[in-house]
């Protein structure tokens, strides 16, 4: 049995329920976590305390991100595959391997003991008996003990394994990015990254939002690269519970995400189509850039997608946004945009830092299959604009065959539209003009978007 009073434990049954879920749902981490901590019962299991959320959240992103490299060390612990062991005995095993060998201030007890409990809560003594067993083994074995291919072998296995990401993935991006930088890349994507909000420039600015933030004890710095971006260094977790969030004086928004919307060079008065806009974020941030003087129509083909964003306009006072549902490969509309936003449907395998089970879930033919869904999309909404227009197409993915072969061939099936450099950071531009953010050279998430504007003499209806 886990020993009473040990420090975490609590935080650690959050940890492996959502781990567990992780794995046989396909909902995301950061929002079974989210959910997890808030319902939280009265009793000692409730997470009170900041240093209680702070490691459940740790437990849950360190697991996933580095759980090929776990398994690689179970399948020399475990006298069975792997894969076959039951969701539950698996999640406390990995929960368990990750203490041992990545936080060093967890004692090796309160490790192997906490995941012996988890196992015996969930499949009884014999599963109980099996994680002590293996996670006593790694223990006496160490890190040391605990061997990674040889690197002299086989390079990319090495890499695959050391830093925990799919091999197909490796592969792909020592072709595409080239290998001296993919080690940086690799590691980065194993660090959480850091809670980002926007301040809402309808009701506040940045400066007044950060004292406001200051003065309910919430750290944070101004963004590096997106004007209206504030970094949150302490304090993240209370955030919703404050009046700048309720009054919609700030936005949950990663700072990649910000620069995409200022592509769009929006001036009041402008209609904006935004194609694929749940959950909102980037609609709502235009209506901002409007000053609320215009028009944001968000088109999205899921009706609670469309109902996220007409809940984050109200509560940002965003009442230019009008909301419907429909496909962007055949949207509902006759008269043209000042400008269209495309932000595609993607691998998201730019976001593993906050998403680090994505790198688990995609297979290497979801990447062409999302090539055809976004070109289709480029292909409806570009009649869409009117001649001397902007199209800006954005992605939260590194594969070139999601970035810029879609923009080439969108470039060669409609001519007119002409790649427009912006106003960017050099560091944040690719030598063609499109705008690349990389986790490991940025500490951004990783984004592509391309900036097109239609030749004014064209006439596509």
């Amino acid at each position: 049995m886990p020993r009473r009073g040990v420090a975490g434990t609590d935080a650690r049954t959050v940890a492996h329920e959502v781990l567990v879920r992780v794995e046989t749902t396909d909902a995301f981490a950061d929002v079974l976590l989210a959910d997890r901590l808030a319902r939280a019962p009265r009793r000692a299991a409730r997470l009170a305390h900041a240093a209680d959320q702070a490691l459940a959240t740790r437990l849950v992103y360190g697991t996933l991100a580095w759980q090929g490299r776990l398994d690689h060390h179970l399948k020399g612990l475990v006298r069975m595959p792997v894969a076959d062991l039951d969701p539950p005995v698996r999640a406390a095993l990995r929960l368990g391997l990750y203490q041992l060998l990545f936080l060093d201030r967890v004692p090796a007890y309160a490790a192997v003991d906490a995941s012996v409990g988890l196992a015996r809560a969930a499949r009884g003594a014999g599963a109980a008996g099996l994680v002590n067993a293996v996670l006593r083994r790694a223990a006496v074995a160490g890190a040391a003990g605990l061997v990674l291919p040889d690197p002299a072998a086989d390079p990319l296995e090495r890499l695959a394994i050391e830093w925990s990401h799919p091999r197909w993935l490796v592969e792909r991006w020592a072709a595409e990015l080239g290998r001296d930088e993919l080690p940086r890349l690799l590691a980065a994507n194993n660090v959480r990254g850091p809670s980002a909000v926007r301040a809402n420039r309808l009701r506040t600015t940045r400066d007044a939002l950060r004292a406001e933030l200051a003065a309910a004890r919430v750290a944070a710095l101004p963004s590096a690269w997106a004007p209206d971006g504030l970094v949150v260094e302490k304090g993240a977790a209370r955030l919703r519970a404050l009046p700048a969030w309720r009054d919609g004086r700030l936005a949950f928004q990663g700072e990649a995400s910000q620069l995409v919307t200022t592509l769009l060079a929006l001036a009041p008065g402008d209609r904006l189509l935004d194609a694929c806009a749940a959950p909102g974020g980037k609609a709502v941030q235009a209506a901002a850039l409007l000053a609320g003087r215009g028009l944001v129509a968000a088109l999205d083909r899921r009706p609670g997608g469309v109902r996220r964003v007409r809940d984050e306009a109200l509560r940002l006072g965003a009442a230019c946004v009008e909301a419907a549902v429909g496909d962007a490969r055949r949207p509902p509309f006759a008269r043209p945009f000042d400008a269209v936003l495309v932000d595609a449907p993607c691998s998201g395998l730019g976001t593993l830092r906050r998403h680090p089970e994505l790198r688990w879930r995609r297979r290497t033919e979801d990447i062409p299959r999302l090539a055809a869904l976004q070109r289709e999309i480029l292909a409806g909404v570009a009649p869409l604009v009117r001649p001397g227009g902007l199209l800006v197409y954005a992605v939260c993915t590194l594969a070139r065959e999601e970035n810029e072969d879609v923009v080439e061939w969108f470039q060669g099936a409609h001519p007119a539209f002409v790649l427009e450099r912006p106003a960017l950071a050099r560091d944040l531009l690719a030598p063609a003009g499109y705008l690349r953010t990389l986790p490991h050279r940025h500490g951004l998430d990783g984004f592509f978007a391309a900036r097109l504007r239609l030749d004014s003499r064209a006439a596509l209806r």
